[in-house]
């Protein structure tokens, strides 16, 4: 996220909509980002983008300037996509014999940079990086939560903690737990 000038900040906070477009300028990008990882679903992301920035925009005026405002939107950010997992979840068990086929927006997969010099080799990278994106959205959101700001986001550990709110030594152990829940979910891929 690129680092907002603290006059800007303030500008924005007393309602300036021009100061609070360069916010959004500033966060857009790496709040998608955040979002299609949680969420799987590119429409979803963009939504989850919107009521993010809504939320900040909302609530700018209270915000505590002693904390990195990267930090706050980012902990806005990640409440806003659990609470779009858990109502998906709701919603999905309620209309579990629903067979809804293959995820929206997983098309991304072809963007990634890479070098892919055969057909075959392509197919299973795809291949790998969905079995990769279905064992995280499978993680508890506790585990998937600590592991896309740490290596996706790649935030720091105190980055972390300040988002959701829990020690280092806690966040430190759903990383580990998360990463052994991964190994867990990926050892049924094919080996090359």
């Amino acid at each position: 996220m690129e680092r907002v000038d603290q006059q800007t900040l303030e500008l924005a906070q007393t309602g300036d909509i021009a100061a609070f477009s360069v916010v959004v300028e500033s966060c857009a990008d790496q709040l998608y980002s955040l979002a299609f990882r949680f969420l799987c679903n590119g429409p979803e992301a963009e939504d989850a983008v919107q009521e993010t920035l809504l939320r900040v925009y909302t609530n700018l005026p209270r915000y505590d300037g002693r904390f990195k405002f990267t930090t706050w939107v980012y902990r806005i950010a990640t409440n806003v996509c659990i609470d779009r997992l858990r109502k998906r979840k709701l919603e999905s068990s309620l209309d579990a014999d629903r067979d809804d086929g293959d995820a929206e927006g997983t098309d991304w997969y072809d963007r990634l940079p890479g070098f892919s010099p055969t057909p075959e080799e392509e197919l299973l990278r795809m291949e790998t990086c969905n079995e990769v994106q279905r064992a995280l959205a499978d993680l508890p959101p506790t585990y998937q939560t600590v592991l896309i700001l740490r290596y996706i986001q790649e935030l720091s550990l105190q980055e972390i903690s300040d988002i959701v709110h829990l020690p280092i030594t806690t966040i430190k152990t759903r990383i580990h737990r998360g990463r052994e829940a991964m190994k867990q979910l990926l050892m049924r891929l094919p080996v090359s």
